[in-house]
């Protein structure tokens, strides 16, 4: 086995210790040296996994922590496993057998020369990288573990994980608050901000060396080091920013701009000579940080080499702290716009229960061209849509915005559902030759207890009855969105009370794995399995019941975004509903009055007569002074009560402050104070004026 190798594993321990996790940013702080251990409790030097110590001068890791005999009676046949990555370094002559035996350095062996230095070196102690092969292997594997993180945390963690215990004990990464995003040039004066630290755990520190911080206290951080620092122009610490290039901290430059960084009092737990490396940390603009090098008085010092070394991670650690950065950026970009184009909350609508999921295709394709939406129409009725523009991209998410606000302008007008699908088709036509989409619209009216389903190329939908039967609606499978001259055709079906429609996009029943039929098939019979866990008389809860339907994917059948959206049909009783045709004369007022009068009594709401008289009085009056058709009242009782007044006059009132000498204009000012909410809806035959009261 080649004596040399490194292997690219992690280069820290993660076992816990008290003050030694490395996410913890007091575990690296320089103690003072604790007094020597005893030579009970001194650890034994250490060899490779599965084999035992080697002999001292014959094959020990030369970056190895520190060892000691081994104590009395201790088991030299169980060795303790060394860091991953440490480079095996040829030792002094071997003679005889037991050479290269592999047992423990007795007390009396002499310590050896180390062969560049000349320094002596204590049997188990570390010993600098010999050879530029050794430093080559360390910075490839190091840079390559960095190279791995996708987010700053990762590439952070990696730098320190990479560098301790190979390349120094310890390590303090600082790095600029806020961190500037691609071009952006930074506003306020450059401050630092410890964001992590890495060092030896407390098991295998010597004498002289770096202890742990003792269980987190605030005010043991402020003694030996500051969190942050802000870096004055001119100082010290600037100019070695600056210098870009690594520094040792016996420098007096370096050693000027300790105290700067670690607070009052931190350069004195730094230790004498070169055993400590300043470097900056630089993206493709600017300085964004910097690291701090420590290696402890038992370990060799650095050689001017290893500020190469140290040259080489600060470079690639600071370039992909910028590619997270704005890789960061990107991806809250793309989470906030497939968020706006999503509703936010879904409405409360009269009549019907909505649900509804919405999962991009991946972690790393966070946007989509699906959608879902329900938008609240006149007559206490409601338009269910649900489309998918073709592929993945911030391009796809945008169409899909433009064509969900096209909808949603559109069912204001109340048009029939194909007239969407039609409008709809010519606006992507507009947007582009190549921008197609399937879309399923519906409208479903709580009265009368039906629903006008169009369909341009979308998959069909599943309806869920009450007593678990599930079935999938036949409806025009149609174009879709984009095509260009197509007729699209709408279909009315029934849509029973405590029955569940379910609207989908392709990812949801179709993959690599599945066709999309086999895939409908399989949702059909998922949902009727569902239906029957609550009995014949009881729909499952529309949450639950789309956690289930989400539950049938398989591991490989992400391979879409996927929205859903869940309708449960509640209806309105005929019971609940009072429907006239008013004359448009002046007697109409009147009749209108008798009218509600009668249907409160009938519903023991007489608590509201006066109220609902006078605003039926005033709505009625708007109505009939332009209208010439008949006028219609229709008062709906659920869980408020709700008044409709419709004419065949297109134009919307406003409110407005009448003046003292005007004879009109003060109706919608008393259904303002009066109603609950109120709204005015333009309809494709003229328009419906609305106000709601809260029922006793």
């Amino acid at each position: 086995m080649d004596s040399t190798r490194v292997t690219e594993h992690p280069t820290s321990f993660d076992r816990p210790t008290a003050g030694g996790d490395p996410a913890d940013p007091r575990g690296a702080l320089l103690r003072t040296p604790v007094p020597p251990r005893a030579s009970g409790s001194a650890l034994p030097a250490q060899g490779r996994a599965g084999q035992t110590p080697p002999a001292s001068g014959a094959g020990a890791f030369e970056h190895s922590q520190p060892g000691t005999e081994p104590a009395a009676g201790a088991d030299t046949h169980r060795p303790r496993p060394t860091p991953d990555g440490v480079p095996l370094q040829p030792g002094g002559a071997q003679t005889g057998a037991g050479a290269g035996a592999g047992t423990d350095p007795g007390p009396g062996t002499p310590a050896r020369a180390e062969r560049r230095t000349g320094q002596l070196t204590a049997p188990g102690r570390p010993t600098p990288m010999r050879r530029d092969g050794d430093r080559l292997r360390f910075v490839g594997a190091a840079t390559r573990r960095i190279a791995r993180g996708m987010d700053l945390d990762e590439i952070v963690m990696g730098l320190c994980r990479a560098t301790v215990p190979t390349f120094a004990d310890a390590i303090l990464v600082y790095l600029r608050e806020p961190l500037p995003v691609g071009d952006e040039r930074p506003t306020g004066p450059l401050v630092l901000r410890l964001r992590r630290t890495d060092r030896i755990p407390a098991e295998r520190d010597t004498e002289n060396g770096f202890t742990p911080a003792v269980p987190p206290e605030p005010s043991e951080l402020e003694t030996v080091g500051s969190e942050l620092c802000e870096v004055r122009p001119g100082s010290a610490l600037a100019e070695v920013l600056r210098g870009v290039r690594p520094v040792f901290t016996d420098t007096p430059s370096a050693r000027a701009a300790l105290p700067e960084l670690l607070g009052d009092g931190g350069d004195f737990a730094v230790p004498e000579g070169r055993r400590a490396i300043l470097a900056p940390l630089r993206g493709r603009r600017r300085v964004i940080g910097a690291a701090l090098f420590l290696r402890g008085p038992e370990r060799i010092a650095f050689e001017a080499d290893d500020l190469l070394v140290a040259a080489q991670l600060a470079t690639h650690s600071a370039l992909g702290i910028d590619k997270a950065v704005l890789y960061g950026r990107e991806a809250y970009i793309a989470d906030e716009l497939q968020r706006t184009m999503l509703p936010e909350n879904l409405p409360r609508c009269t009549g019907v229960r909505l649900a509804s999921r919405y999962l991009p295709a991946a972690e790393t394709a966070r946007v989509g061209g699906d959608w879902y939406d329900a938008i609240p129409l006149p007559g206490s009725r409601v338009a269910l849509v649900v489309g998918d523009v073709m592929g993945h991209s911030m391009t796809s998410a945008a169409i899909m915005g433009q064509l969900r606000t096209t909808a949603q302008t559109l069912a204001g007008l109340d048009l029939p559902p194909q007239e969407v699908l039609h409008h709809l088709d010519e606006q992507a036509q507009r947007l582009g030759t190549d921008r197609m989409a399937t879309c399923l619209y519906a409208v479903y009216d709580p009265v009368s207890h039906r629903i006008t389903v169009a369909n341009a190329g979308h998959p069909p939908p599943v309806l869920l009855h009450l007593g678990g039967h599930a079935e999938v609606l036949r409806v025009p499978a149609g174009a879709p969105i984009g095509v260009g001259g197509v007729d699209f055709e709408a279909v009315e079906l029934d849509a029973p009370a405590g029955a569940t429609l379910l609207l989908y996009t392709d990812g949801l029943v179709e993959s690599r794995l599945r066709d999309v039929w086999t895939g409908i098939e399989q949702l059909r019979e998922r949902l009727a399995v569902t239906a029957q866990l609550t009995g014949p008389d009881h729909p499952p809860p529309l949450e639950a019941l789309c956690d289930e339907v989400l539950d049938m994917l398989g591991p490989g059948d992400r391979d879409d975004d996927i929205a859903l959206l869940a309708a449960r049909f509640d209806g309105i009783a005929p019971s609940d509903v009072a429907y006239w045709f008013l004359e448009p004369d002046d007697t109409a007022p009147g009749r209108a009055r008798r009218l509600a009068r009668r249907s409160l009594a009938r519903w023991g709401m007489e608590d509201l007569t006066d109220s609902v008289e006078l605003l039926v009085s005033e709505v009625v009056t708007n109505a009939v002074r332009y209208a010439t058709k008949p006028v219609t009242l229709r008062l709906l009782r659920t869980d408020v009560l709700r008044c409709e007044v419709g004419d065949d006059v297109p134009q919307l009132p406003r409110l407005r402050q009448a003046r003292a000498t005007d004879e009109g204009g003060r109706g919608l000012y008393l259904v303002n104070r009066l109603a609950r909410r109120w709204g005015a809806t333009r309809l494709s035959t003229g328009k419906v004026v609305w106000f709601e009261l809260n029922r006793g």
